[in-house]
């Protein structure tokens, strides 16, 4: 009898730890699918935050070039625009020469001589001017335009329609195709 104690309580042995094993593996299993699920939502949460990151680097970048290319236009306008109130002040450097060239006459040797130098010079600033962008403008026998011309007389003018530019004063110029300096004008009424 004391084999069949025995073997009634080996099998006893044998079902006490199949039954512990068996709880511990539902236990395992549960702790499985927990931490499958949690890394299933650790996953998740990851990949949303690559994706608002993503997100987030892909505005900046584009935020940064748009300020470079700002930046960048900025930049071009001041070096263009830079020279307009160094240049505002050498177009009476320029008007002065062209009353000096109209009052000479140029029958005189010595006021020959004396003409032909103020032409170079203004041909030399001219130059200058080209240079930087500056264009004089001549809108003589156009109709009045507000934005590049200023009125300072009207004259009657059966031949001409009201409005149009008939003489020029003071002449206009501008910079890089913005006004510079209007120009002084006469207008037919």
């Amino acid at each position: 009898m004391d084999d069949k104690k025995q073997t009634a309580e080996i099998n006893e042995d044998i079902i006490e730890e199949t039954t512990e094993e068996t709880e511990n593996n539902e236990i395992n299993q549960e702790e499985i699918e927990t931490d499958e699920a949690e890394q299933a939502e650790a996953v998740n949460q990851l990949e949303t935050d690559f994706l608002k990151l993503k997100d987030d680097y892909i505005r900046l970048y584009a935020e940064m070039e748009n300020m470079k290319k700002r930046n960048s236009q900025e930049t071009e306008k001041t070096i263009k625009f830079a020279v307009s109130s160094f240049a505002k002040e050498l177009l009476g450097v320029a008007d002065n020469l062209e009353r000096a060239i109209s009052a000479m006459d140029g029958s005189s040797p010595e006021c020959q001589g004396m003409l032909e130098g103020v032409k170079l010079t203004q041909n030399e600033l001219t130059k200058v001017f080209e240079k930087f962008g500056i264009k004089r403008f001549n809108h003589i026998g156009e109709k009045f335009d507000p934005n590049f011309e200023r009125v300072v007389q009207e004259i009657e003018n059966k031949e001409k329609e009201s409005g149009t530019i008939l003489a020029e004063l003071q002449a206009g110029y501008t910079i890089h195709d913005r006004i510079l300096r209007e120009a002084m004008v006469i207008v037919s009424k």
